[in-house]
């Protein structure tokens, strides 16, 4: 099963290319969790006990909340997924987020704040898997 959490390089040049100018853009995030977290890229964020998916998903969410806001963004819905009416039975996610920015330059201004390099990691440990769509 392929893993998919973060980016090519070639993918966000693409999706800067696709939206560059064109105003508001919002995220569609489709997210699977851990069943426990694995902090083994980013030691420095693990919590003294392990914890779930989830919770590593939640201290990121609390992390980069005022960097969303900073950045013009909004959270539009956030909420767990159940199956699906249309699509393969075999692929279910966790929670469905929907983050609505200004720009595409302001989504990469965002990903590339400090706020969000420290924190990152707390999302890459919380994920077994991802996608992300943008909605344009």
């Amino acid at each position: 099963m392929n893993q998919y959490i973060h980016p090519t390089k070639q993918q966000a040049k693409d999706f800067f290319r696709q939206f560059q100018g064109k105003g508001k853009v919002s995220m569609l995030n489709l997210l699977k969790f851990r069943a426990e977290a694995d902090y083994s890229q980013s030691p420095q964020l693990a919590p003294e006990t392990p914890v779930s998916g989830n919770a590593a998903y939640e201290r990121y969410m609390q992390a980069i909340g005022s960097e969303i806001k900073k950045s013009g963004a909004q959270v539009r819905f956030m909420g767990p997924c159940g199956d699906f009416v249309i699509g393969p039975l075999e692929e279910s996610w966790d929670l469905m987020l929907v983050v609505e920015y200004p720009s595409v330059e302001a989504f990469m201004a965002f990903s590339q704040s400090d706020a969000y390099q420290q924190n990152a990691g707390h999302r890459t440990a919380a994920l077994a898997d991802s996608r992300l769509l943008p909605i344009g």
